[in-house]
């Protein structure tokens, strides 16, 4: 550091400052503080009463946004005493801000419940005295009474000077328009008017109001209010902007506890858990009481929910030192919070703070779960999907559950298997007929798949003795198919063959009916399906297809109302539709599936439909048919409804989101994104299938330009991408979109960081033009990041991408950049200028080749001409500071020649480039006023003037371009007028 010797040791004044100002930099926390009292040692040194007065100010300010507020007091009655003493040692700047930093110290006092309210008040009457000699407004004032009316509970006082607040004068010691509105909506929120306090919030939120806390805090004010308004998709996205806001700022604790509530409240008590062990420090951080209390609060109501939902010794964060299940935090917190609020209490005279912290640790979700779009691991199971079976309170009866069971699987309802299984319990000790243990032992063995062989044998032997041999032998044929399903198909297909013989000959002397029939036929071509399954031998095609027009030729014509035969034709139109998919036929198997699919939901069961909506909407995406896709799974998720198993719901809703996506609809694509990111993590599967939901979700938010909520997006996703499951691809572009999200976030080296990291992924592709552009984001990322020599690195690295690509454009660009950095280097005006006239080089070969299109040559030659005026304004920076006129002029030459060469050249490209020619002329005016040739410039005026004529930049200012150019040749054009009288 310049003028700094030792550890810190300040020898000047000026020096002195630079430190300060690079300590305000750093993050806030107790390094900051102790560098800012280590500065404040080396000023009293330097026997400059005003150095003093500085360097106090600059401790005040980083105590106050820290965890160490309780420091502050301090230096402020040091200051308070320097300036009775001397007032003349302020300067205009120390002495606003001596009295700025009095509403601090009102604030400060509320926060620390050790200090006496009798001294709070002195001191508000102390401020209003010395604002009234100032000759401040009194708003600052009333609002300071109004924050100690409040906080005391005395809502009478705190209403009459919130309406003198509002009506005094803004004046310089007027907090900001982005504080003033965040109290003033915090004060609606506590007299119950969400809807109001959120209207005040709007110009923060949106950004017309900001400051060093601002929309920090207001964002995380907003989060509760808009759940309890039902805001959820603003809640969702005011969380994951303002957290990203306030994760590394020490003292917003305040705030972090407002988005642990948030997420406690809202079913993401899995989230609200990693946001408590990033800040171990907040548990424990005692130099700001207040803060602490609504953390610990926040806390106890979080692990209160914990516990609600079980286990009570599950493993938490907690103050560090030993280890915390949620039942020992929910008390150590509540203990810890309710203490402190009777320490306030004590001190205020009133039970307000303890009253507002037991309603805050008592609060109740206001949602069930509001998915957020990062990663998340439920805290407790996900609840079934399928609706149970109908429960009565009084005993239940048998014969009622028979019924109703059977009502049910005649329908095929989804819960007929649970049905049966709430017969089976009622009936335990009861010697039912062997029709209905038939039917419990049936639906048992089809709820255990593969492992219900015998039980499948065994309902078919209940089914023989209660009289239906048909339907025993469907029993026989549901056994085969099972072994079918655990590889044994060759063993599948004997068994079937029996069963399927008896039955055919059952039916032909009307000794069982169709729906028997049709069973054994379809469980015959459903294993003949799988052995198609295991390999596309022509003749298993043919068999298969044979048993399933059998199936067909049986049922087609003979459904009526019978919800069982309705199903058994639509599933053979499905399985043709298979079969024509197999061999080639995408068309024709797209018309089957939809007619299957058709079939289910007129015969009332659309959840049946939706497996094969989504293969017809694989297929039409195949034929490219996008709004046939699109139909297809919409259907899919309006079918499967509850019934839907949440892998099936993330899957559809993924697909659906890319189609959409595809025809520019970025808004409801991101909904179902985030649907599909959230259903993944239902399904535990979250670093797969939720992992790739993401990635997706963070591409629409970037496309949306809601780029804080992008960032934290792909943030989340990228530690669960990885190359061998979702594709180097995928890791890529995910990094490339953050690294867009940080840069217009303006967190260049982040931004750099992940550009680079994407870029050395890509370096390996076999087509290196993602590699050549990721490394150019990178170096304009580490140049806005000031790190120039990086930069220039990085851009080296990509113009000789560029230039193996024969991307002249690209290796242009690069060489502008380059020169452009050269220029901020000390010494650097020669290179500079060599890397432009390289750029110039370059641009002039490759219009040299005459194999270029004519379109390519147009955009060759609009390069160049800004390649020269670039070079112009290049020039015309790089006159030292100590130059003498002739060498000014010599330079100011050399640039007017390059920026009319760039008009020349944008002038040959016509109308296209009208804009950027007008530029030019007005830039070469101005150089000619520079060089003394008023005739020259208004030459140039008047040039643009003719070039737009009246047609351009009308009243009605379409053309903001073309007015703003005729306004400024008409003020080059005044400017010689005058000087010519």
């Amino acid at each position: 550091m310049s003028g700094v010797d030792g550890i810190g040791g300040v020898t000047a004044f000026d020096a002195l400052r630079r430190a300060m100002a690079e300590n305000a930099e750093e993050p806030e926390g107790p390094a900051r503080n102790a560098r800012a009292e280590q500065l404040l040692a080396e000023a009293e040194k330097l026997n400059i009463p005003l150095a003093v007065v500085e360097a106090l100010g600059h401790q005040l300010k980083v105590y106050n946004y820290s965890s160490e507020k309780a420091k502050m007091f301090v230096p402020f009655a040091r200051l308070l005493r320097m300036w009775d003493e001397h007032p003349e040692d302020f300067d205009e700047y120390e002495t606003h801000s001596l009295h700025w930093v009095f509403k601090w110290m009102t604030a400060g006092m509320l926060d620390q419940p050790h200090i006496p309210l009798a001294a709070v008040e002195k001191w508000l009457g102390e401020m209003e005295h010395r604002y009234r000699l100032a000759g401040h407004s009194e708003r600052a004032v009333r609002s300071a009474e109004y924050s100690v009316a409040a906080h005391v509970g005395d809502l009478e006082r705190a209403g009459r000077a919130y309406a003198a607040w509002l009506a005094a004068d803004r004046d310089s010691m007027a907090d900001c328009h982005a504080c003033e509105l965040h109290e003033q909506g915090w004060w609606q929120v506590q007299r119950g008017r969400d809807e109001e306090a959120l209207d005040l919030w709007a110009p923060v939120l949106e950004g017309e109001f900001t400051c060093a806390h601002e929309p920090h805090a207001a964002l995380a004010s907003s989060l509760t209010p808009l759940l309890r308004l039902g805001r959820l998709d603003e809640a969702r996205a005011n969380h994951l902007r303002g957290f990203r806001l306030v994760r590394s700022m020490e003292s917003m604790r305040s705030a972090y506890a407002d988005h642990v509530e948030f997420c406690a409240l809202s079913g993401n008590e899995a989230r609200a858990l990693e946001l408590l062990a990033e800040r171990p420090a907040y548990f424990t951080d005692d130099g700001h009481p207040r803060s602490r209390l609504d953390f610990m609060a926040v806390v106890a109501l979080l692990m209160d929910r914990l516990v609600e939902l079980g286990p009570a010794d599950r493993p938490v964060p907690g103050p560090a030192g030993r280890s915390w299940t949620a039942a020992e935090l929910a008390a150590h917190a509540r203990a810890e919070a309710l203490a402190l609020a009777a320490r306030f209490d004590e001190r205020n005279g009133t039970a307000h703070v303890s009253e507002r912290a037991r309603a805050r640790m008592a609060q109740r979700p206001l949602v069930e779960r509001l998915p957020l779009g990062v990663r998340a691991v439920r805290t407790v199971a996900a609840p079934a999907v399928a609706p149970p079976a109908p429960a009565t309170a009084r005993e239940p009866d048998p014969a009622a559950l028979v019924a109703e069971a059977r009502r049910l699987s005649d329908t095929l309802q989804p819960n007929a298997v649970e049905a049966w299984a709430a017969v089976a319990r009622a009936a335990e000790g009861i010697e039912l007929d062997p029709r209905d243990r038939a039917e419990i032992a049936d639906h048992e063995a089809m709820d255990l798949g593969p492992a219900g062989l015998e039980l499948f044998e065994r309902a078919a032997e209940l089914y023989a003795e209660a009289g239906d041999p048909g339907e025993s032998l469907a029993a026989h044929a549901r056994a085969a198919y099972v072994r079918a399903l655990a590889g044994e198909v060759a063993e599948a297909l004997a068994a079937i063959a029996g069963p399927y013989d008896e039955v055919l000959a059952l039916y032909s002397v009307d000794g069982t009916g169709v729906r028997q029939t049709a069973s054994v036929l379809m469980s015959r071509a459903r294993i003949l399906m799988r052995r198609v399954h295991e390999g596309d031998d022509e003749a298993f095609l043919r068999d298969a297809e044979s048993a399933v027009r059998e199936v067909l030729a049986l049922a087609e014509g003979r459904t009526g109302d019978d919800v069982r035969l309705a199903a058994r034709v639509a599933e053979a139109q499905a399985m043709l539709a298979e079969l024509a998919a197999r061999t080639g036929d995408v068309q024709g198997a797209a018309e089957l599936f939809t007619w299957a699919a058709a079939a289910f939901v007129e015969a009332g069961l659309p959840w049946f439909a939706v497996e094969y909506e989504a293969r017809l909407a694989g297929l039409l995406h195949h034929l490219g048919d996008p709004a046939g896709t699109e139909q297809a799974l919409r259907a899919a998720l309006e079918h499967g409804g509850p019934h839907l198993e949440a892998i099936g719901r993330a899957q559809l809703h993924l697909q659906l989101a890319e189609v959409v996506g595809g025809r520019g609809l970025a808004e409801e694509a991101a909904e179902h994104a985030l649907e599909a990111a959230h259903w993944a993590d239902e399904a535990g599967e979250g670093p797969t299938l939720g992992a790739l939901a993401r990635h997706q979700l963070g591409g629409f938010l970037l496309r949306l330009g809601r780029w804080a909520e992008a960032a934290e997006v792909l943030e989340s996703a990228l530690p669960d991408l990885s190359a061998d499951q979702h594709g180097e691809g995928a890791v890529v572009q995910a990094q490339w979109w953050l690294g867009d999200c940080l840069s217009e976030l303006g967190e260049h080296r982040e931004a750099a960081e992940r550009r680079l990291q994407a870029a050395e992924i890509a370096r390996r592709w076999p087509e290196q033009h993602d590699h050549a552009t990721l490394a150019h984001l990178a170096a304009e990322s580490l140049g806005a990041a000031e790190l120039p020599a990086e930069a220039d690195r990085a851009y080296a690295r990509a113009g000789a991408l560029w230039r193996e690509l024969g991307n002249v454009h690209g290796l242009v660009r690069s060489l502008r950049a380059r020169a452009w950095l050269a220029l901020r280097a000390e010494d650097g005006a020669e290179t500079a200028r060599e890397l432009m006239a390289d750029a110039v080089r370059e641009c002039e070969a490759a219009l040299g080749d005459t194999g270029a299109d004519e379109e390519a040559r147009q955009r060759l030659v609009g390069e160049l001409g800004h390649t020269r005026r670039q070079f112009g304004d290049l020039i015309a920076r790089s006159v030292p500071e100590d130059a003498g006129d002739d060498s000014i002029r010599a330079v100011l030459e050399e640039s007017l020649e390059q920026v009319v060469e760039a008009v020349v050249v944008f002038a040959s490209l016509g109308d296209d480039a009208l804009d950027a020619r007008t530029g030019a002329e007005l830039a070469a005016g101005w150089l000619a006023i520079d060089l003394s040739r008023p005739a020259e410039a208004a030459a140039r005026a008047r040039a643009v003037l003719d070039a737009y004529g009246d047609s351009y930049g009308g009243a009605d200012g379409a053309d903001g371009t073309a007015q703003a150019r005729r306004a400024e040749a008409e003020q080059m054009l005044e400017l010689m007028e005058a000087q010519e009288r």
